[in-house]
């Protein structure tokens, strides 16, 4: 697990960099990135960020809606533990004959 770093800390850690940064001359510069690019084992920074965490976007996402419920038909689906939207949402599908998404 990575430690926060402290606003001084980070001052002191960019300041680190940009020295190191002045410190290559723009030949140097120009090798170092060309050679970079010609090795096989390179993987840009955007090709690892392209994706974003989570779940992958839904081809038909579900929208969020406020629904007036029973208590007890809540407290029942919520009884049933993770996923209870889900169930619901499945109930109503088999309710007005709608196909499972896929």
């Amino acid at each position: 697990m990575h430690k926060t770093m402290t606003e001084e800390e980070r001052k002191v850690h960019r300041a680190r960099i940009q020295r190191a940064m002045d410190s290559i001359t723009r030949e140097e510069d120009a090798a170092l990135t060309k050679a970079a690019l010609d090795d096989p084992d390179t993987v840009l920074i955007t090709s690892l960020t392209k994706r974003r965490p989570g779940r992958p976007i839904a081809a038909a996402p579900k929208m969020p809606v406020s629904i007036r419920l029973s208590p007890d038909v809540l407290d029942y689906y919520r009884s049933t533990g993770p996923g209870w939207q889900s169930r619901i949402d499945e109930t109503l599908r088999k309710a007005a004959g709608l196909k499972k998404n896929a």
